[in-house]
């Protein structure tokens, strides 16, 4: 676990896993898990759910998106910044469980935006995970309960931070 899983070309491969395809097929390598900022694990299975902490907008490349949204940072850049970090809650799920192909259902995800006070269109930003994890996991196991919050901040002025329980399986 924790290696890199790349996932270039267009070729199905044999035993390859719906998730890991659909991430291919959008173009897309899960990076390593990132590592946690604090004195917290990313992860914690109890029994058969998955507790994701929060996540951020970090880049593989190491840059990681700061501002306010709705107050330099725009709706469209922090649903890309939401899409980023739904590919790392990906990267700290393979890195947990081995496989996304153990993810039985995504049961809930928490979506937390550094806001300018004025603004209100909070689900619009999270969307950029939610549409991520439908089109890696399908309807029946990506679609989930949510909750899109504003925040005064957040750690180092991220733009988002998202968390998430999922259901699995061995």
């Amino acid at each position: 676990m924790g290696q890199q899983v790349h996932l270039d070309g267009t070729d199905s491969k044999p035993g390859e896993a719906a998730p890991y395809r659909r991430l291919r097929e959008l173009g897309i390598t899960l990076p390593p898990a990132p590592k946690p900022v604090a004195n917290f694990v990313t992860s914690v299975r109890d029994g058969d759910y998955l507790f994701l902490s929060g996540q951020g907008p970090l880049e593989p490349t190491g840059v990681e998106h700061h501002g306010k949204v709705g107050a330099g940072v725009t709706i469209e850049d922090a649903y890309r910044h939401a899409r980023v970090t739904a590919i790392n809650l990906l990267a700290v799920i393979h890195d947990s469980l081995g496989s996304l192909d153990k993810v039985r259902r995504v049961v809930k995800v928490l979506g937390m935006v550094n806001a300018d006070p004025g603004f209100d269109s909070h689900p619009k930003v999270i969307d950029g995970c939610s549409d991520l994890l439908l089109a890696v996991f399908g309807e029946e196991i990506g679609r989930h309960a949510r909750s899109a919050v504003g925040m005064g901040s957040l750690p180092n002025q991220i733009t988002v931070e998202i968390e998430a329980i999922v259901a699995v399986r061995d």
